[in-house]
């Protein structure tokens, strides 16, 4: 029974790290007036790095908060 109760746990929190990513990254879109997504269709390589930048650090805080007891 624990084992099920740890997988649902894991589970939760995942989704909530998941929501947590996607949401910080829609506002991040929408507070940023650079259309990242065009910039990066357009070929734009820098545009592209910045939004991996964006990605890699909001991951690391949402993380580091759901690691936080």
């Amino acid at each position: 029974m624990p084992f099920l109760q740890k997988l649902a746990e894991t589970t939760a929190w995942s989704v909530v790290g998941v929501v947590l990513l996607f949401g910080s990254l829609w506002l991040f879109d929408k507070l940023d007036p650079i259309d990242f997504r065009q910039e990066i269709r357009d070929g734009n390589i820098a545009a592209g790095i910045i939004v991996g930048a964006v990605v890699v650090a909001i991951a690391a805080i949402v993380v580091a908060i759901l690691l936080t007891p």
